[in-house]
């Protein structure tokens, strides 16, 4: 009873204030994520424009769209392959013949890395070796994981030719690594993800590099991939560029949110590119505010359509 009016007496509390409350779906807190949702949060927090958020650790880009569609969360990071497999209803699984049509883009902010990290001397030196192996494909309802399926395909490999195909966050899929009882891992995330990091300080890694032709292949079939040179030196032991792909993390809400609501979250989150960049080293490197509203692959939120109008990034 005591809990029920403390809460109670919170949401009052909140609408006595005038703020509205968002929660961000990000990702496992070893990733890219969730650094990037929670640094948001704290800038929203911060520009006291009525509004409140708060960022989630969840099981990736498929999880995020599903909690929207579910009204649990208001906004989420999402891989671009996954935000149009959902709106169109296609593809994938999780979404074949149920789109989600009450998802919209906010902003394309960085390139997703596919990683294949394998243990150095578990004989893996190309994706074809995964044959046989116990392999940490993702979680399930990650884009990790549809990211695997499809580069093994181009392969001409599935799940059922591994050796295991285990489905665990990326936290415990780096565990088992460590512990031997996996052999590789893929892992799509932003470069230099501090998991990974960790990984090759306590066990010797290689990158398995995915060929110049499969990229090719990958990319016609699917075509949000892109090909992407991990540059020696991202990670201990691995000198050499890395060939592989790459999709795109955006910033997803839902299409109920307001436009007013939007319209300041974005003021709050963007207007300072200075500070926004200082959340994590990838936005830093790669996001560019003059091309966060290009190629998105559902439509944009008019919220943030008139955010980008006013800074002149759309006419």
């Amino acid at each position: 009873m005591r809990k029920n009016v403390l809460i109670a007496g919170m949401v009052f509390l909140g609408l006595a204030l005038g703020q509205e409350f968002l929660t961000l779906g990000s990702g496992a807190t070893t990733g890219v994520y969730f650094p990037v949702a929670t640094g948001m949060a704290k800038l929203v927090n911060d520009a006291n424009v009525g509004l409140r958020a708060n960022a989630r650790s969840t099981g990736g880009s498929v999880a995020n769209i599903n909690a929207i569609a579910a009204g649990e969360f208001e906004m989420a990071l999402a891989q671009n392959d996954i935000a149009y497999y959902a709106y169109q209803g296609c593809c994938i699984a999780a979404f074949d013949g149920k789109p989600v049509k009450g998802i919209r883009a906010l902003a394309a902010l960085y390139p997703e890395v596919v990683h294949i990290v394998a243990r150095a001397d578990a004989g893996i030196r190309t994706v074809a070796d995964l044959k046989g192996k116990r392999v940490v494909v993702g979680d399930v309802g990650s884009g990790t994981e549809q990211n695997a399926r499809q580069i093994l395909e181009a392969y001409g490999l599935r799940f059922e030719d591994l050796g295991q195909a285990i489905r665990v966050s990326a936290t415990q899929g780096i565990q088992l690594v460590q512990d031997r009882r996996a052999d590789a891992l893929f892992y799509t995330v932003g470069l230099g993800a501090s998991a990974i990091q960790q990984l090759a300080l306590t066990t010797p890694i290689a990158l398995v590099a995915v060929d110049l032709g499969k990229v090719q292949a990958i990319a016609k079939k699917y075509p949000f991939y892109v090909g992407f040179n991990i540059p020696g030196g991202t990670y201990k032991g691995v000198d050499v560029t890395t060939p592989t792909v790459a999709v795109q993390a955006m910033l997803i809400a839902a299409e109920k949110l307001s436009p007013d609501t939007v319209y300041r979250f974005m003021k709050a989150v963007f207007a300072d590119q200075a500070a926004f960049k200082k959340i994590h080293p990838n936005l830093e490197r790669f996001f560019d505010l003059s091309r966060a509203a290009r190629g998105l692959p559902i439509p944009l939120h008019p919220g943030a359509e008139r955010f980008y109008k006013e800074i002149g990034v759309l006419k």
